[in-house]
């Protein structure tokens, strides 16, 4: 008996979808959240936890804005309770943030998190929060040759 294998047209839709959303959300991730290797560079923890950003995704972006790719860990709870073995336990999970930097007036907007663009994001100031305000002021540092040729 010959077997084959046959997807119904339904499937086919289904998989043709899935695909077009695929290269939709690629085509709308910045390029530096699809880079090789990274180049991490922590600011001082806090007690909200840690934070690092991507020396090799800084860029210009049309608005003469510094873009860069950050990540964010939260501390974990002071009270969480060690593993049963008496290991710690795993850290919380980090997420991926695309900021676009207003590097004059020390502004931020999230462009993107964990690669879903942030349409119409506003514009705020750092207001205390030393993780963002230390990575604003690393990456404007950074970014200084960058903004000097726009």
């Amino acid at each position: 008996m010959k077997s084959s294998t046959v997807i119904s047209r339904p499937l086919k839709r289904v998989l043709a979808t899935a695909v077009i959303l695929l290269l939709a959300v690629a085509a709308l991730v910045p390029a530096a959240a699809w880079a090789g290797p990274v180049d991490w560079q922590e600011v001082q923890a806090s007690a909200e936890g840690r934070q690092w950003w991507d020396a090799g995704s800084l860029r210009i972006n049309r608005s003469g804005n510094l873009t860069v790719l950050s990540r964010f860990q939260p501390a974990p709870p002071a009270d969480q309770p060690r593993n049963p073995d008496g290991s710690e336990p795993r850290p919380p999970a980090s997420d991926l943030y695309v900021m676009e930097i207003d590097c004059g007036q020390q502004l931020y907007r999230d462009t993107s998190i964990n690669g879903i663009p942030q349409w119409g994001s506003s514009w705020q100031a750092a207001s205390g929060d030393n993780l963002i305000s230390s990575t604003i002021e690393a990456a404007c540092g950074a970014g200084e040759p960058l903004l000097a040729g726009f």
